[in-house]
Formats: structure tokens, sequence, C-alpha cells
């Protein structure tokens, strides 16, 4: 029997095949590849890898090592490649994350900014968790807020002031007066301005060298793909269930990952979906509550500043996922009651059975990605 042309490697086998000029793939999204790759590959992510790797290694009998974040989109490339003719393909075991954590040299993209050193962000450079590197990480990522209310604003100041590169805000609202008990990136002088407009202001005042872009729209199906396409991660503000459906489902077709936060008058509630490694919205909630058991803010009430911790925590877990640190609140639920001062945690699974990341609703992605590469064929 033929032997099978894939196979897992370890990352120090990798090195050794690129050493001996096997070709070098990296099979993420570009929002990834922007926060590290490694030296000499060439990005194709799943959607474009049927389509273009001829282009990119036209003879199928040279080796080709593939990776991808933790080494399981890698894994399923490397047999595609192998339905397509290559004969010696293979996959880096634990991926990208495995090759950083035994310290093997990466890169960040050519275009690094030189603000990665300026002297705004001294006590991140002198972190070793952050440093030069981090900091030019946080430069180059591009983080998209829905909704710039109470939730938004502590991390729409928060990650400002930590340098992040481009800040989108989508809200189609007007600073009201009853929004400044909590909404902290708006003032009284800007009732009846549009909320993206006032936190730009803010922003280009606490940090100029940011980009923000405003969308001034609701989100809704029609406009939530090409909403959320250019970010790497997506910072939860919204108060409707119907709205958190619409963004999760996107999320999780664009394998983008989201920091989820909702509050309730003392209550607040934190997790971050990373879509395929973790459980999504619709794992923790498969079908929305009547309306009558879930208020919003408007008809029950919300202690000001419980939004305002939330959304700093938000802020902190998108950081710690740009810069790859500590251990996210992925699969975890954290509920702190403001009464009496008490975080509790509770772990989420994911349902193979999910509409949105289940089992079936990965192989309709794959059937949808072999139809989109058929009809480019």
């Amino acid at each position: 029997m033929r032997p099978s042309p894939v196979r897992e490697i370890t990352p120090a086998q990798a090195q050794e095949l690129i050493d001996k000029g096997a070709a070098l793939l990296d099979t993420r999204e570009p929002h990834e590849w922007r926060a590290g790759h490694l030296s000499g590959a060439t990005l194709l992510p799943p959607a474009e890898l049927g389509a273009r790797v001829e282009d990119v290694v036209s003879d199928k009998t040279r080796p080709v090592v593939i990776y991808c974040a933790a080494g399981a989109r890698s894994l399923r490339a490397a047999f595609q490649l192998a339905g397509m003719g290559y004969q010696d393909v293979y996959s880096v075991a634990g991926g990208i994350g495995r090759w950083k954590a035994e310290e093997r040299p990466w890169e960040l993209p050519k275009d690094t900014p030189a603000i990665a050193t300026n002297p705004r962000y001294a006590r991140h450079l002198v972190m070793p968790e952050v440093g030069p590197e981090g900091q030019a990480k946080l430069n180059l990522a591009k983080v998209l807020f829905i909704g710039a209310g109470g939730l938004g604003s502590p991390a729409l100041l928060y990650l400002a002031a930590a340098g992040i590169g481009t800040i989108g805000i989508v809200d189609f609202d007007v600073v009201d007066l009853s929004n400044l008990q909590r909404q902290v990136v708006h003032t009284e002088a800007r009732i009846g301005m549009k909320k993206t407009e006032s936190a730009a202001m803010t922003i280009k005042a606490l940090n100029p060298e940011v980009k923000v872009v405003q969308h001034l729209e609701m989100l809704t199906d029609d406009n939530v793909d090409r909403l959320i396409a250019d970010y790497d991660l997506v910072i939860d503000g919204t108060d409707t269930f119907e709205t958190r459906y619409t963004l999760n489902d996107a999320a999780v077709r664009a394998a983008i990952p989201v920091v989820h936060a909702s509050v309730f008058r003392f209550e607040g509630q934190l997790t971050v979906f990373v879509p395929f490694e973790g459980p999504c919205y619709r794992c923790l909630y498969p079908t929305p509550p009547p309306p009558e058991l879930a208020p919003g803010c408007s008809v029950a009430g919300v202690l000001g500043v419980v939004p305002g911790v939330m959304g700093l925590l938000q802020a902190t877990e998108a950081i710690k996922l740009i810069l790859n640190l500590g251990d996210p609140l992925m699969g975890r639920l954290l509920i702190w009651d403001a009464l009496d001062g008490t975080f509790s945690e509770v772990k989420l699974r994911r349902d193979p059975m999910c509409p949105a990341c289940g089992v079936d609703a990965i192989a309709r992605q794959a059937e949808a990605a072999d139809a989109a590469f058929a009809t480019a064929s």
C-alpha cells in the first residue's frame, strides 16, 4: 500500500524541511498573519488555498510544509493538497502557537510601524510580555466595536490609550442626556451628536495616532459580513439578542474572535468566543429568552459603573488575544455581582449540534468552500 502523502511533524522537523527548500504555507486568516508569521511563508487562507496554491507551488513533487494557529486547519489543508496531487505534504502539529512556545524565530509584517517604540507606550515597552514586538502588534491591530455605549465607552478609551492602530465603531444612535450616567466617552456638550462622531473626537483627543473608522449604521444580516471583514477581533457592546446572534454567526463564518459582555442592573457577564476553538454565543444561548425575562437597560435600569467595569474587562481580554498572553476567557463565563463584590465563573462547552459552529455547520461551510472553488475553477 502506498504511504500517505500527508504527515504531521514537529516544529523542529518543519525547520529542517524548510532549510532544505520545502515550500512554506500559512493557512490562517489575514488578521492572524498580521499578528506574526514564519519567515518565508506565503499566506493562503483556507478559502483561497485550492484556487491559489498551484500559483505558489507549481511543482507537486516539492515538499510542502503548512501551518496554522494550532494544527487543525493545516492538517485539513494538507489533505486537501494531497487530493490535488501534491505528493509530500507536512502539517506542523501545534501550529505557530507551539512554534512560538518553543521560542523559534518568527516575524511581524514588513510594514510594522516605528510607532511601536513611541515613549507614549513606555510602560508597555519595559514589560517583557509586551515590549516593542508586542506594542507593534497592538499598533497593527484592527478592533471593531459594536456600539459606542456603556460597554464600548471604557473599552474604547483604554484600547485607544494602549495604541490599537485601527478602531472601528458601529453605531447609528445619537448622544442623549440619559446616556451620560454610564457612557463616559461622550459629554453633555455633544447631546444630539452621532455617537460614532462623539467617540471619535474623544479618542483623537486621547491618542491622535489611532485611526478611527466610523460605521454610521445598524448591524444587520445584510451588512454584518462587510462590517467585520477587515478587523482582527470584535468587541460586542450590543444590547439585543437579535444583534448578538447576527454578530455571532458572521464571526464564526469569518473565524474572527468576539469579546462579549452583557449587563443587567447590578450584574455583569463576560466571555470570549473564538470560533471552533471554544463555544460560540449560540452554544451559550441556543434560543433567545422571552422579552419579559430579558428587558433592556432602558426598562430594567443599570448601575452606571457596572458596564464600566465590564467594558474594562473586555479591553483586557482584547489585549490578551492580540498579544497571545495569559488565559483568555474562552469556554468560561465570568459573572460579577456588584452588590456583594464577588466574581464567579461558569464553564462553557461547545455544542456539537450548534447551528453556528457545530459539526453540521462545519460540514456546510466545507461544502460552500468546495462549491466556491468549483465555480472559480
